[in-house]
């Protein structure tokens, strides 16, 4: 029985590597304190650490969060209309109200026109001060706000077309509602919008959830059935 006496001991060898292949992984749980799984192939390509298919997986939601956190909103550009409250501190006579004509300029007392539309407060700010340094004051020191954004347009199927005041943050649902809200033959679920960019308009089709800018054309189409 030579040959019953071998099966007998290759059997008693792969019950004792089973036994050590099972207890390897317990022991390594044990040590990091997480369930380690070697049987796959993410774990055998993988180094069994944080960094392994665990941390792969989770890797695009972080890179997404950081993404969105470093995304920021382009600045406000001034525009024909924008209404502005323009101080030079030292300067009374030059610290007024100015609106931003057609011309997309603002008209200052000694040094005239200063181009704003396109322009940011601050770089309007900074160009004021250019200008006043060429002979007027010495070390001008400039600030400018918005006291009133440019109006928006709603046209098409509203109840009341037009021009409005604007709003901060302004939806285009809450526009449409201003405007007296849809007729009956208006398309309800999105609007044209055409917007001034800096290499000239633009035209976007928006949900009603979409944010609304300072001189902003809505159109609101008919629906066909």
């Amino acid at each position: 029985h030579m040959w019953l006496r071998q099966v007998l001991t290759l059997l008693s060898v792969a019950s004792a590597l089973s036994a050590c292949a099972a207890q390897a992984p317990q022991q390594a749980a044990e040590t990091t304190g997480r369930p380690v799984i070697r049987s796959s192939l993410d774990d055998r390509m993988l180094p069994a650490s944080p960094s392994g298919a665990n941390a792969m997986a989770q890797a695009p939601r972080g890179m997404s969060a950081r993404l969105a956190k470093t995304a920021k909103e382009r600045p406000y550009r001034l525009g024909a209309g924008d209404k502005l409250r323009v101080v030079v501190f030292g300067q009374q006579e030059l610290s007024n109200r100015y609106t931003v004509g057609a011309d997309g300029a603002v008209m200052l007392p000694l040094i005239g026109a200063v181009s704003a539309g396109g322009r940011t407060t601050k770089q309007l700010s900074n160009a004021i001060a250019a200008k006043l340094k060429k002979g007027f004051v010495r070390d001008p020191s400039v600030a400018v706000e918005i006291e009133t954004y440019r109006p928006f347009f709603v046209l098409g199927e509203v109840t009341y077309p037009g021009q409005y005041p604007y709003v901060p943050n302004m939806t285009a649902e809450a526009a449409v509602a201003i405007a007296g809200g849809f007729t009956p033959r208006a398309k309800r679920d999105r609007v044209e919008i055409q917007r001034g960019e800096l290499d000239g308009a633009a035209r976007y089709s928006m949900a009603l959830q979409g944010t609304v800018h300072p001189g902003d054309t809505i159109t609101v189409a008919e629906r066909w059935f």
